[in-house]
């Protein structure tokens, strides 16, 4: 058996991989690894939220029961964002918060994130930790030491929605701003931050029913923003994901703006106004070389990390660093949040249009994605990629070739027998053309 544990929570099918039992054990067996000793001074205290799917509220509940079991009192949120509960367990004190969501995944997946009480995801030696403690016998407490649950359904989003207000200073009045909301937790919070601000907001899918979050919209699908952006007139769009800790982005014309390209757009405006700090962005092997081109010529420097939001996370909490991402529209920044928030990043890009005058077309404009081609080879033995001589060989001979304008990466997956040839390049003729070669090159040296 695998890891329970993947790089973002617990995520799987809702009601098959991750049930109600499941939360229970979880929310119990985290309680006591994160909490500890039960005759400490105070009772310990957690906060559960969820996003809009169907399954949510049995799981929100059992994770709730599963706390209360271990005699951890429990204030349920019901609806919000990811970094909402991220913010708010920070805020409050709270000794853990948990977060009932499969992010962008579709509607019939669910997932369960825990956050400590610094606002941050769980490392993985904690995580390991729980996953240890879930089959136990342990003594569970009794009478008053059982846990209690209450409900708070407006003041947390309020409170939180405050927080956001305290971001940014330009004022958006100038601006209409088109809103994909997913039909997840962000269908009432995104807007509402952005009106709040000045903006005048055009917002569709906004009308969740438990089924259709994430369908066929939000920032995995921006095809209903790019269109709405246009139709409305709009200075640019926004869409998020079911948790809203991811944003992509629509100039006035339509045209997409990815994560990468908001990472320099906010960049650059933190250069300027000398809050980036030592001059350096965090993103992960996957953020495309033309960001990486762009951002040297503007002095700034770059530092890697594995895929995945927490890896860049841990990597801008080394150092002090103050913003990251992925190009997924995970964006980080860390004087206002412990993970990535899509509404915050919406009010940054918004404050960034606005107080330059710019439209975002034009700001992102200094960053130009290399063209891309990625290839999954199947049947092959993974974990040779970064091993074998003569695929090595062939990778560094292709960068060669392709110079300070190209590079490769190879990615063996986490979770099937393939390998992920990755190749940008000058052009796109050239990419698909190394790509090719090497997934080759991949399928003879692996083959099984």
């Amino acid at each position: 058996m695998g890891r329970l544990f993947g790089t973002d929570g617990v995520r799987g099918l809702a009601n098959r991989d991750v049930t109600a039992d499941l939360a229970l054990r979880l929310g119990a067996a985290t309680a006591r690894v994160l909490v500890g000793d039960r005759d400490a001074a105070g009772r310990p205290r957690a906060i559960v939220g969820r996003d809009t799917r169907q399954s949510g509220a049995m799981l929100a509940q059992a994770v709730a029961a599963g706390l209360a079991s271990a005699g951890v009192d429990t204030i349920h949120v019901d609806v919000v964002s990811t970094p909402a509960i991220a913010y708010l367990t920070k805020a409050h004190g709270y000794d853990l918060g948990v977060m009932i969501s499969a992010s962008h995944n579709a509607m019939p997946d669910n997932g369960i994130k825990f956050f400590d009480s610094t606002g941050y995801k769980l490392a993985d030696a904690t995580e390991d930790a729980v996953e240890a403690h879930l089959d136990d016998d342990w003594e569970r407490p009794v009478g008053d030491g059982v846990g209690r649950i209450t409900d708070d359904y407006e003041v947390a989003s309020r409170e939180y929605l405050d927080h956001l207000s305290g971001a940014i200073t330009a004022d958006l009045s100038n601006l209409r701003i088109a809103v994909d909301c997913a039909n997840g937790a962000a269908s009432v919070l995104g807007p509402e931050a952005l009106r709040r601000a000045g903006a005048d907001v055009v917002v569709i899918n906004s009308a969740p029913d438990g089924k259709n979050i994430n369908d066929a919209c939000g920032s995995t699908h921006p095809e209903q923003l790019k269109a709405l952006t246009v139709a409305s007139e709009a200075d640019f769009g926004v869409a998020f994901d079911g948790d809203a800790d991811r944003c992509l982005a629509v100039d006035h014309t339509g045209e997409l703006v990815d994560g990468d390209q908001i990472l320099g757009v906010l960049a650059a405006g933190m250069q300027d106004a000398g809050t980036l700090v030592d001059d350096t962005l965090v993103v992960t092997v996957m953020s495309n070389l033309g960001l990486k081109l762009a951002l040297r010529q503007r002095g700034i420097a770059v530092v890697e990390t594995a895929v995945g939001d927490r890896y860049v996370l841990e990597a801008m909490r080394e150092k002090g660093y103050t913003l990251g991402g992925e190009q997924s529209g995970h964006v980080i920044a860390s004087e206002y949040a412990t993970t990535g928030d899509g509404i915050l990043t919406s009010l940054l890009l918004a404050a960034q249009v606005a107080s330059t005058g710019r439209n975002l077309r034009d700001l992102a404009g200094y960053v130009q994605r290399l063209p891309q081609t990625l290839i999954n080879v199947a049947g092959v033995d993974k974990a040779r990629a970064h091993t074998d001589e003569e695929l090595l060989e062939a990778v560094r001979l292709a960068e060669v070739g392709m110079g300070d304008t190209g590079r490769v990466l190879l990615r063996p997956s986490g979770t099937e027998p393939l390998v992920r040839v990755m190749v940008e390049a000058g052009t796109q003729e050239e990419a698909d053309r190394v790509a090719n070669s090497l997934a080759d090159v991949v399928k003879h040296r692996l083959a099984l």
